[in-house]
């Protein structure tokens, strides 16, 4: 019997290859406390390395295969998300006891708030842990229906495709990259941190301006 632990992104492929990659981001982008704890961009983007050979060494996974898994995964998720949104959505956001995940809401709203419906569903795809409240926010705040279904479609497919082609690309370029995904990945979290520490960063300075 294969031990999987399903927060880290090797163990999911190694175990579970394309498959796991729908799952997860299915998971990841609409079953809001389920989701929250799931890695987005950190399974992407090793799952494309590992769609590219090196040293003469076949690919570990196909690559339409992960292409095709992640943007259902992705898309299917978010429209499942909307409709938990939808349907008791801010109930179940206030039963919650993580900060962690209140607090990720109200930058969702904020966000949808700020840049409008189509822009902030397809910048908050690429947000970690915003990603996974934006839908069943949307859900909850009443974005319609169709509005809502073309723009995440948008960011959906975008992000998880950047990101596995990005991956690919770098395992098709550098020689045994596929040795260093421990390293590559704690490289992706930081990176996909970024958007996140930027907003706080203007959030803070923002505070600061507004009149007491």
């Amino acid at each position: 019997m294969i031990a999987v632990n399903p927060m880290n992104s090797t163990s999911v492929l190694a175990a579970f290859g394309a498959l796991g990659v729908l799952v997860v981001i299915f998971a990841e982008s609409g079953l809001l406390i389920v989701g929250f704890f799931l890695p987005g961009d950190t399974l992407l983007f090793p799952a494309g390395v590992l769609c590219a050979g090196s040293a003469g060494q076949p690919p570990r996974l196909a690559l339409w295969q992960v292409l095709l898994c992640a943007a259902v995964g992705a898309v299917a998720g978010g429209q499942v998300g909307y409709l938990i949104g939808r349907h008791g959505g801010r109930a179940l956001l206030a039963r919650s006891s993580s900060k962690r995940l209140k607090s990720a809401a109200v930058r969702a709203e904020e966000l949808l708030a700020r840049y409008g419906y189509g822009k902030a569903l397809v910048i908050g795809r690429f947000v970690p842990l915003l990603r996974t409240v934006l839908h069943p926010v949307a859900g909850a705040l009443g974005v319609p229906t169709r509005t809502f279904t073309v723009w995440q479609c948008v960011g959906g497919v975008l992000w998880s495709q950047f990101l596995v082609l990005a991956g690919y690309t770098l395992g098709a370029s550098v020689p045994h990259v596929d040795d260093y995904l421990l390293p590559l990945v704690a490289v992706v979290v930081v990176l996909s941190m970024l958007p996140l520490l930027i907003e706080a960063r203007r959030a803070r300075r923002e505070r600061r301006r507004s009149p007491r």
